[in-house]
């Protein structure tokens, strides 16, 4: 399953008629607002239903009405039934207005559906004309680029003037900064299907888990190491728009007791949700350290974790990339670090904890 999600009027829909067009995509079904906003004139061959028509490319289109749960119960009741052609891949466009949060909650945390989909990404369109404003005016488009796993720049070929051009190199050094693991795209470039989707954790060729492809954390180095070095402002434009969302990426090479693992996520889950915008890693654990966990999860809901048979490259540090609004890693690497018995070092407790709004009984129950 594929969430693709962007503000009103960045372009999803441009974005999903090409998309339709690629006979990478011959295998899936579509879940559109309407049906007005496609071009169905030259996609469209033959109405299966009421809500239902096939595409040329083979893809399957229908409508969204109503609860997104019944959408997707009866899509695969219809599959099961023999109604509608096998399909590989499910994309969902939600409304430009849209925090994508509950859309990957509904997958993540049903456990019928959560049986039947695996959740791959999500691809957000951002308008380079309007975007740096749409970004600072409303906070349902920053939580929508923060979440994304693909990061598609509509309507750059617009933009002729030099003012213009350094305004869209200020969207990127901003959309970097905000998602800096998120793959940066131009709709305007030669791209495929291939380079929006497949951005989960399995390699679709290999069906391996591809943990370096999918963390991404390599990028969200150096976008730290620029901003300490000097060679961006976009972190003192986040500052001064007052979003308070960051990226980073926690690294630990001591395994973690499961008992102490869960717990420090479930503290992190409880206690602090709805500011958990993403988080997604691999944890080393100390009761079989060759056999690490992966966990994925939006706000306060977490996929099932998953145990590796193996670590699947030669790193087998711990590492964790956190979107977060309103907390510090501070206090995230502080919780994590005496979950291990790591100490503090150079940092008092009291100020690792200083931003905690549970300070008082975090204390006592690490105590």
């Amino acid at each position: 399953m594929t969430v693709l999600t962007g503000f009103l009027g960045a372009g999803k829909t441009t974005l999903l008629n090409r998309l339709l067009q690629d006979p990478a995509l011959a295998r899936t079904v579509v879940l559109i607002n309407e049906f007005g906003e496609i071009g169905l004139d030259h996609l469209f061959v033959e109405k299966i239903d009421g809500d239902m028509v096939m595409m040329a490319s083979g893809c399957l289109c229908c409508t969204l009405r109503g609860d997104l749960i019944d959408a997707l119960e009866n899509l695969l009741r219809r599959l099961d039934n023999g109604r509608i052609p096998p399909f590989d891949r499910l994309i969902i466009e939600t409304t430009g207005l849209a925090d994508p949060a509950p859309v990957l909650h509904t997958i993540m945390s049903h456990p019928y559906l959560l049986l039947r989909f695996r959740l791959d990404g999500v691809v957000t369109v951002v308008d380079a004309v309007n975007g740096e404003a749409t970004l600072v005016a409303h906070p349902e488009a920053v939580r929508q680029a923060a979440v994304a796993d693909r990061l598609v720049l509509s309507k750059c070929d617009l933009l002729q003037s030099d003012e213009e051009k350094r305004a869209l190199e200020r969207l990127r050094e901003r959309l970097s900064t905000l998602n800096p693991t998120a793959r940066l795209l131009d709709v305007s470039e030669s791209f495929d299907a291939e380079h929006l989707l497949d951005a989960g954790l399995y390699n679709p060729a290999t069906k391996a888990p591809d943990v370096a492809r999918w963390l991404n954390a390599e990028n969200l180095a150096k976008a730290d190491h620029d901003h300490r070095h000097g060679h961006g402002n976009a972190h003192d434009d986040v500052n001064r728009h007052g979003e308070s969302i960051r990226a980073f990426c926690l690294t630990s090479e001591t395994p973690m007791p499961p008992s102490a693992c869960d717990l420090f996520l479930e503290i992190l889950r409880n206690a602090h949700g709805p500011n958990l915008l993403r988080v997604k890693g691999i944890i080393a654990l100390a009761d079989d350290p060759n056999r690490p966990l992966i966990i994925h999860g939006v706000q306060h809901i977490f996929h099932p974790p998953v145990r590796l048979d193996a670590w699947p490259d030669a790193d087998h540090r711990t590492r964790i990339v956190f979107i977060v609004k309103d907390l510090s890693p501070h206090f995230i690497q502080g919780l994590h670090d005496a979950f291990v018995g790591k100490p503090n070092i150079g940092q008092p407790d009291a100020m690792a904890l200083a931003d905690n709004p549970l300070k008082p009984s975090l204390g006592g129950l690490l105590a």
